[in-house]
């Protein structure tokens, strides 16, 4: 999408209820305009680029099914990671049915590439204990340093406080230190 078409483009915000309304230009400019933000969380989080794909694709239907639901209370990308997260769960849940080790799928650093390759053994075994934390712990760990999200923004996200967020932050250290 170039500059000039974002800046006549109507905020996300009308563009969610024309897409509610059944707009499919409307929708079909969100999907643009969060496709790559879509994937890139569910990258973030499998590590695999195939999954990736296939979460996102599967994100984008859950959208549509979905979009007449957004009832603007959140912020509409903390929705649409809410949906993005739910999308990767259940992809991990299914591949761990399947018999797939999910853990050894997603050895890939949420964050930048290490400088050597010392840093990377180290950052991969690190992101792949996270992997294996409960449920809460690794997404708050994931949103707040993968995603560089705030604890408030993960707190709208996981819909708790941001004290709880800080709280299962500070579970997840303890835990990992005596993983690694």
């Amino acid at each position: 999408m170039t500059k000039d078409q974002m800046e006549n483009d109507p905020p996300i915000g009308e563009l969610v209820k024309l897409a509610a309304a059944g707009d499919r230009d409307a929708f079909a400019t969100i999907v643009d305009a969060q496709y790559d933000f879509i994937f890139r969380v569910a990258y973030k989080w499998l590590g695999d680029r195939s999954d990736a794909e296939d979460v996102t694709q599967n994100v984008v239907i859950k959208l549509a099914k979905s979009i007449r639901q957004f009832d603007g209370r959140a912020q509409f990308s903390s929705w649409l990671y809410r949906i993005a997260l739910n999308a990767v769960r259940d992809h991990q849940r299914q591949s761990i049915r399947q018999g797939r080790n999910v853990a050894a799928l997603s050895l890939v650093s949420p964050t930048a590439a290490p400088s050597n390759q010392e840093d990377d053994v180290t950052m991969n075994e690190v992101w792949a204990a996270v992997r294996q934390l409960p449920e809460k712990q690794r997404d708050a760990v994931l949103m707040i340093y993968g995603e560089d999200m705030s604890h408030a923004e993960c707190a709208a996200i996981m819909d708790c406080k941001e004290k709880t967020v800080s709280w299962y932050v500070h579970e997840a250290k303890k835990t990992l230190k005596g993983l690694l």
